[in-house]
């Protein structure tokens, strides 16, 4: 999992750098992944979302033929998703909380 996780920060960021946001804080989790991303206003966050699921879905399946064994149907991202600003929340306190999402405290 290790090895997919890594494809998937690297396609996250290449996304990111591609359609000029920022991914200030990213974890990959088993079952879900945590970003904290810094945008312009002018991008909504379902669109920065579509994108991000859109591109490393396919080229998760490319990179790791062994997800097609996992995800029959050719889906890897469930279509929920939370996103959130972060005006009442310092940025530290986000990027803090996701970074601790790896070590579960």
């Amino acid at each position: 999992m290790n090895k997919v996780a890594d494809t998937c920060k690297e396609l996250f960021a290449g996304t990111a750098r591609e359609n000029d946001f920022t991914i200030k804080a990213m974890e990959i989790m088993p079952d879900h992944v945590h970003l904290f991303i810094s945008a312009h206003p002018k991008y909504a966050p379902s669109a920065i979302v579509k994108k991000l699921k859109g591109i490393s879905g396919k080229w998760l399946f490319e990179r790791h033929p062994e997800l097609r064994k996992i995800y029959r149907k050719n889906k890897l991202w469930n279509p929920s998703t939370y996103y959130g600003t972060s005006g009442d929340v310092s940025k530290e306190t986000i990027r803090k909380y996701i970074e601790m999402q790896r070590t579960g405290k």
